[in-house]
């Protein structure tokens, strides 16, 4: 048969597989969610995060070490604390959990890059992302305590802040508290195109961080709006967002595409609690090739337009990069 185009030429070997490859990835765009929980010598591994755990400021540095050998410089920091109350004061406290693992990482580990999620929920005894009035949550009233949040991990050390809660307006009232106070030079890193999602079950287990009533709908996005994404995304960019985040991934990707096409800021990707506990279970029945999963996964979500990737399979990632079998 006569063929003039035969796609099949580029695909007859590894080294021109990797030659025309159009999707590259690298270790520097992997960031790694931490938890860090009140107390001390803990290391407990997360029921529903196989190979996940909650770690106690002591304990930390044994993991930052972990994810220094692996080549992950990146890490985003959650904190669990002991006691919550209707303000989550423990929050934005300068001896809350996120500021004191901070200053601990910063000590042992200077050279890593640390993140931190600016929200409410872990830290409310109600569960919620903001201030309650009656049983609805409180946008302006909660933008105060965010920006208090994130001055005070950026003050103990943060290289970036995330804010996650979707309040409007709190990219802007962040960057306000953050540049009146000599800190002009900190990314933002905009949780913008978040949606109510039911991924996020497993990390709600970790981080003990599930509404005590109702839900999250009036605040996070619907899952059937797509340009309401766009809209998000323009609007914290003109805010002030450095970087703008989808989150989840992996039923998300077209909103990254389209992030990626409508704004001029790197586009992160956040593969979520949901996605790493569906793979680890179907993994540990024998279903799956875990490792070809996470790997694929990660690729399509470089494909669709990321430059960040958030994931718990950093490490492994990382590993699989260096022996050449993703990148």
């Amino acid at each position: 048969m006569e063929l003039i185009k035969r796609p099949r030429r580029l695909r007859g070997g590894e080294t021109v597989r990797r030659m025309v490859r159009e999707t590259r990835m690298d270790k520097s765009s992997l960031i790694y969610p931490l938890f860090a929980i009140d107390g001390e010598n803990i290391e407990e591994e997360i029921p529903s995060m196989e190979g996940q755990y909650r770690y106690s400021v002591d304990r930390l540095p044994y993991e930052l070490e972990r994810l220094s050998k692996a080549g992950v410089s990146s890490v985003m920091l959650f904190g669990i604390p002991e006691h919550k109350d209707e303000v989550g004061s423990q929050a934005y406290a300068q001896d809350g959990i996120v500021q004191r693992a901070l200053r601990e990482a910063r000590k042992q580990f200077p050279d890593l890059y640390y993140i931190t999620d600016v929200c409410m929920c872990e830290y409310t005894s109600h569960g919620h992302c903001g201030v309650l009035c009656g049983h609805d949550v409180e946008n302006d009233g909660t933008l105060e305590l965010l920006s208090k949040t994130a001055l005070s991990h950026v003050q103990a050390g943060a290289d970036m802040v995330a804010p996650s809660d979707m309040m409007d307006g709190r990219v802007a009232a962040i960057r306000r508290l953050l540049d009146k106070n000599g800190y002009k030079e900190i990314p933002i890193m905009s949780y913008a195109v978040k949606y109510a999602s039911a991924f996020y079950g497993p990390f709600r287990d970790a981080a003990g961080s599930a509404p005590s009533f109702g839900d999250r709908k009036s605040y996070q996005m619907d899952p059937h709006n797509s340009r309401e994404g766009i809209k998000e995304a323009l609007m914290d960019v003109e805010e002030g967002a450095d970087i703008i985040m989808v989150k989840p991934a992996m039923s998300y990707l077209d909103l990254v595409t389209r992030v990626k096409e409508a704004t001029n800021v790197p586009v992160a990707a956040y593969s979520v609690s949901g996605e790493y506990a569906m793979v680890k279970a179907a993994a540990k029945m024998d279903w799956i090739d875990e490792e070809r999963i996470m790997c694929e996964m990660a690729v399509s979500a470089y494909r669709a337009g990321a430059q960040i990737y958030l994931t718990y399979y950093a490490k492994e990632l990382a590993k699989c990069m260096d022996e050449g079998r993703i990148g």
